[in-house]
């Protein structure tokens, strides 16, 4: 399976109890990334791969503190997949790659892209990158983003899949938990029903 996600930032002692930028609650970073580790390896399988899309962590920059987030990527399954973010130093991205792991079956465990790319699935054609992307009218081309945190972009083509989106509330169901990364259906979802929403206010 393949999941989506954006904006962890791991160890971030500036996020952690925000509720207004971020949306989190948290008296430590220690219970912050625990619950996402937990909530990510309760959906994400050891060999499915998740895009991540940019701010991984918020630590001191130095050997010491790449260890510490390569520990705790070393918790979550599957494979890696992240797409550069403004908080992501390129001397974190080269520990991690000297650094590299394998998921159980032997792959690549983290891979890297600078700026983006581009997924086809569902008739559509997503465009994942860190910052919001502004499309133009488009009928099949979605971005899917994070960086804004508990914001959202007022555009139906835009799409952040950040641990703190607000668009979580165009899925069914019940409260999702935090940190947990949404699936290729979950995300149709919410191209759908934000579509639905926006067409509602015409």
């Amino acid at each position: 399976m393949i999941f989506f996600t954006a904006d962890t930032h791991f160890f971030d002692e500036h996020l952690k109890h925000d509720l207004n930028f971020a949306d989190r609650d948290f008296l430590t970073v220690t219970e912050m990334n625990q619950t996402i580790i937990d909530n990510w390896d309760n959906v994400v399988g050891p060999e499915d791969t998740v895009y991540h899309l940019g701010d991984i962590a918020r630590i001191t920059s130095n050997r010491s503190g790449y260890k510490k987030v390569l520990d705790v990527l070393s918790k979550l399954n599957g494979q890696i997949v992240f797409i550069k973010g403004n908080h992501d130093p390129r001397a974190l991205i080269k520990y991690l790659s000297r650094n590299q792991l394998q998921t159980p079956a032997g792959k690549t465990k983290f891979l890297f892209h600078d700026v983006g790319l581009i997924l086809k699935f569902d008739h559509y054609q997503f465009f994942l990158t860190h910052y919001p992307l502004m499309l133009g009218i488009s009928v099949n081309s979605i971005n899917l983003h994070g960086h804004i945190h508990h914001y959202s972009v007022n555009f139906a083509s835009n799409i952040n899949v950040g641990v703190d989106t607000p668009e979580v509330d165009y899925l069914s169901g019940n409260k999702r938990p935090f940190g947990q990364p949404f699936s290729q259906k979950e995300v149709v979802e919410l191209v759908k029903n934000k579509k639905i929403d926006f067409q509602k206010r015409k």
